[in-house]
């Protein structure tokens, strides 16, 4: 999965963000696993996805309170 630029995430609907979303946390819940097995191979992943996952909620928050 590729890092999205924040005004490709902003065109995205709420329901679309959301989705996003969960998937991320789903990836970032397997990552905490493979990291406590030894077996992750990639740990700057989980450094991404815990980006990716700040800036959909920060877009989700402005568009709400807007």
């Amino acid at each position: 999965m590729a890092k999205h630029k924040v005004k490709d995430l902003r065109v995205k609907t709420p329901d679309e963000l959301k989705e996003q979303l969960k998937l991320l946390r789903k990836e970032q819940f397997n990552l905490r696993f493979q990291v406590s097995n030894g077996q992750n191979e990639n740990p700057a992943r989980f450094r991404f996805i815990r980006k990716e996952i700040a800036c959909i909620k920060t877009i989700l928050n402005n568009e709400a309170s807007s």
